[in-house]
């Protein structure tokens, strides 16, 4: 975005804010925005040869150009997430501050459309649990449908506000406030961004975000770990805020090193650290974070309090569980319920007893993979199963080349050149799509209509 586009108040305050090094912020917001994906280390195919490495994320990769993602099969298949590359930094600041290695709770409170969900996926272990949360109902799709993609069954979704949580207080390690902002950070990529800037707006935003961490930090366990990240540049909504969670809460700002070569701007203060990214600075947008140890927990549950002892939905039958074991690689280390409208769940036993804590605690939650339904005797598979780590490697399958797998994810496929029947996945390069019920003269696409391509094909079929 040239700078004649951006708020003249907005220019004037960053004039003020950069000093001699405006004019160089000023050329990178004419630039286009880098292309920056996130490979999904559960689903490991290389897509793109010409891509260069973020030195802060171990999966994460810089584009030459921007491709037609809608029409790459390996995305509708969760092999990689379009991130920004800038708040990919969240995951290089936590290994510093939180050991992957322990069996963690972590909770996302701001999480559609769940880039910082996704990695926070792929530093934890399966012994640990992360909520994803969104106030807001129509993002909540979004979010779960990411989420399903990336595979990880030791995830929970849900749509409240932060002061539904506080029957859960001191029962996460990691809390995550990625906090609805003012955007500056945004506008070269988001004009629209820019329209809506306004000095009123920051104070707005900052009240906010104030708020929301009121409301969320004693979510934590003493000495949990809080990340509090926005994507704008003023001190109101970041070191500002930094200190009044400080001093409100009592606590610790932690400094993050990071290599003086990848830009990042330390901001500190006698009340603790915080870094920000500017696009002149940093190949990426603009981006603020810190890390802050919580204190001393008040209203606490206990760690090995439960509200529940498991998910409350009724259990499979046995012969029901035979069936289910031979879609499923290891139903040993799995819990299968049955909820009321029929749809089986597996739910990671190593985090059973979380899962149980948190849905009785809240009213708008789901948690696990839905694997599918039986009809009768039959079994009809979900296409969440189909994109999970849970899936038998030894099912029936397709591979598809990329103008039919285009086609399968238009549901525009017909037929398909093979001797199988029955059930099998559709698959492409090794990826899972979606199911297909394969029949004599035609097949039955069973992906969610929700979820196919709508856009024209012919860029995509060549």
């Amino acid at each position: 975005m040239a700078t004649s586009g951006l708020p003249p108040a907005f220019v004037a305050r960053m004039r003020s804010q950069l000093a001699t090094t405006y004019p160089a912020f000023e050329s990178a917001m004419a630039e286009a925005a880098p292309v920056s994906i996130r490979y999904n280390p559960l689903k490991p195919v290389a897509q793109f040869d010409e891509a260069a490495p973020i030195p802060w994320e171990p999966n994460g990769f810089y584009l030459g150009a921007r491709p037609s993602f809608t029409l790459d099969p390996s995305f509708h298949a969760g092999a990689y997430y379009v991130q920004e590359a800038s708040s990919m930094l969240i995951g290089h600041a936590l290994r510093q501050t939180v050991d992957f290695g322990d069996s963690l709770k972590i909770m996302d409170l701001c999480a559609a459309p769940g880039g910082k969900s996704t990695l926070l996926l792929s530093h934890m272990n399966r012994q640990s649990v992360l909520l994803s949360n969104d106030v807001i109902k129509t993002r909540v799709n979004i979010l779960k449908e990411n989420i399903h993609k990336w595979g990880h069954p030791n995830a929970v979704v849900s749509n409240q506000e932060a002061e539904d949580f506080r029957s859960l207080n001191g029962f996460f390690d990691v809390l995550l406030i990625d906090a609805p902002c003012s955007g500056e950070g945004l506008f070269r990529k988001d004009e629209n961004a820019g329209k809506e800037w306004s000095e009123d707006n920051v104070q707005l935003c900052a009240a906010r975000q104030r708020k929301i961490v009121a409301n969320a930090v004693n979510l934590l366990t003493e000495g949990g770990i809080l990340l509090y990240s926005t994507c704008t540049y003023n001190a109101q909504e970041n070191m500002d805020n930094v200190r009044w969670i400080s001093e409100q809460f009592g606590c610790e700002s932690l400094p993050i090193k990071m290599p003086a070569n990848w830009g990042v701007l330390e901001l500190h203060e006698a009340s603790g650290f915080g870094y920000q990214c500017y696009p002149h600075l940093v190949k990426g947008e603009g981006f603020f974070f810190a890390i802050l140890r919580k204190g001393k927990s008040t209203g606490t549950i206990s760690q090995s309090t439960y509200y529940g002892n498991k998910p409350t939905h009724e259990p499979v039958l046995k012969w029901e569980a035979e069936v289910l074991g031979q879609w499923l690689q290891d139903t040993a280390s799995l819990s299968l319920y049955k909820k009321g409208n029929g749809m089986i769940t597996a739910v990671p036993k190593a985090i059973e007893q979380e899962c149980a804590t948190i849905e009785s605690a809240l009213k708008r939650v789901s948690f696990g993979i839905e694997i599918g339904e039986f009809k009768g005797r039959d079994f009809i598979p979900s296409h969440e199963l189909a994109l999970s780590t849970l899936v038998s490697a030894d099912l029936p399958c397709v591979e598809l080349e990329k103008n039919e797998a285009l086609l399968f994810l238009k549901k525009e496929l017909h037929n398909v050149d093979t001797d199988l029947r029955g059930w099998a996945l559709a698959r492409y390069r090794g990826l899972a799509l979606g199911w297909m019920k394969i029949l004599p003269n035609r097949i039955n696409n069973y992906l969610p209509a929700q979820f196919r391509i709508r856009m024209d094909l012919d860029a995509g079929l060549h």
